[in-house]
């Protein structure tokens, strides 16, 4: 492709380890996709007869077809080709002889992967929103089947208050649902065509750059042909938000991987997600969930990967830059995969309601009831904090919950305790004290639910 310049040969070490067409050969499809609009902006400045241009797409369609086999295959079938470019004119010159030539009148390289890796890029955000609302799903559902059951809520990994299930399982439906607006903002930034831009100062035809644009999907032409030929925010932006969807994913699958151990005992994994041990018999091991916390760790790096490229880098392609196709292929087969069995696994989830209940209802949990209790009935908030600490402690020295301490003790420490405070402090009482938007109080939840439903559903 350059070998005007060059008189000595490539060392044939060196050539095998710059080639990238062992990983960027899954690029194919969106190769053709960008040389078919990119034939169609050089036949409207001329370049090709309506008759050319005919023939140019046939061959690259025969091409695409060409590439239904294995990556492995389709990089032994050309081992000359440098990279996905190469290729893509090696097998459309096979094809249609010396007029594959002419698609490249007006293009470079540098234009050409960056068009590639935005079409790609934005093919997985699609694919990574549509799994995420799947999952959110999922969680919904899960949580409607809860009803008003409880689990134990925790800060410090300590007891602190009872909420619902579902509200417990919302709080991860919120998660995602930030996660698809990071990916669908990213995917409105990167809806940009490079086409047009040459190497780096513009191509030097006068091509109408909105027909490809307009052939692409995307929503117009790059403005800098310097910055679009050297440009991967848009690597950067999906790999951070991957690595983001993959902490919140990580936070879901630490939880669950605790309430399924027997000191807890809130959940019961699924076995069709879980394995064994080769030496222990009676072992369930949490593998999906184990694994999806690992898996965090690869999306985690493959955004600093993206970072420390970009960071020092001159204007405008560096070879550099190549290194950065890599990761965003294993992040997106990363989130493709766990994507793929989340959903079913939270399905298959079965919650032991009672164990949950006893949790929630036991160690103090219905104290800030208690401390509302009082603020209700005019005792200073941070006073009805000390009084029920106080409570705390009679209960812990004589081995009772605050609704089982006599109301004439609670009387010995606050005079404002009175018959109801039983009431205000059961279980359903603690709940729906929490009567606020966000809250776990159960019509709250339920209107949540409701909400979550409509905003994420089968047709969203």
């Amino acid at each position: 492709m350059w070998s005007g310049r060059f008189r000595e040969p490539l060392n044939a070490a060196f050539e095998r380890w710059q080639a990238s067409f062992r990983f960027d050969v899954r690029l194919l499809p969106q190769e053709v996709s960008a040389s078919k609009a990119h034939a169609k902006a050089i036949a409207a400045a001329g370049i090709l007869t309506p008759a050319e241009l005919t023939e140019m797409l046939r061959g690259l369609d025969d091409v695409l077809a060409f590439g239904n086999q294995t990556p492995d295959a389709l990089v032994a079938s050309e081992p000359a080709a440098e990279d996905i470019h190469h290729f893509v004119e090696l097998e459309l010159t096979k094809r249609i002889g010396n007029l594959a030539l002419k698609l490249h009148t007006g293009r470079s390289r540098n234009e050409q992967i960056a068009t590639d890796m935005r079409l790609f890029v934005r093919d997985s955000i699609d694919d990574t929103i549509t799994g995420l609302r799947d999952w959110a799903r999922a969680l919904i559902e899960v949580a409607t089947q809860a009803g008003e059951a409880v689990i134990p809520s925790y800060t410090h990994l300590q007891r602190a208050e009872p909420v619902l299930v579902a509200h417990w399982l919302l709080a991860y439906v919120s998660m995602i649902e930030r996660d698809i607006s990071r990916l669908q903002d990213a995917r409105k930034r990167l809806n940009l065509c490079p086409l047009g831009s040459g190497a780096i100062a513009g191509a030097t035809l006068a091509l109408d750059r909105t027909i490809a644009a307009r052939e692409l999907g995307f929503d117009g032409p790059t403005l800098n042909s310097m910055d679009a030929t050297s440009d991967r925010d848009f690597m950067l932006d999906f790999t951070q938000a991957a690595a983001t969807l993959g902490v919140h994913i990580s936070r879901f699958a630490e939880e669950l991987t605790l309430y399924a151990t027997a000191e807890f005992g809130f959940v019961d994994l699924p076995e069709a997600f879980s394995t064994g041990s080769s030496a222990m018999p009676q072992k369930k091991n949490p593998d999906l969930t184990e694994l999806i916390r690992g898996k965090s760790g690869r999306l985690l790096g493959a955004s600093v990967t993206i970072a420390t490229l970009v960071k020092g880098l001159p204007l405008a392609y560096n070879k550099d830059l190549q290194e950065g196709q890599e990761p965003v292929f294993d992040a997106a087969d990363t989130i493709r995969g766990i994507l793929s069995v989340l959903p079913g696994f939270t399905r298959a989830l079965r919650f032991r309601q009672e164990r949950m209940k006893q949790a929630a209802t036991a160690g103090y949990l219905n104290a800030m009831a208690a401390a509302t209790y009082l603020s209700n009935k005019g005792v200073p908030f941070r006073k009805a904090h000390e009084v029920v600490g106080n409570a705390v402690r009679l209960g812990l020295e004589t081995g009772r919950e605050l609704n089982h301490l006599k109301l004439e003790e609670l009387q010995t420490l606050s005079d404002a305790f009175a018959a109801d405070v039983f009431d205000a402090i059961s279980l359903e009482a603690t709940l729906d004290c929490h009567d606020v938007v966000g809250g776990t109080a159960r019509a709250r939840v339920a209107s949540a639910l409701a909400a979550a439903k409509a905003r994420l559903g089968e047709n969203t």
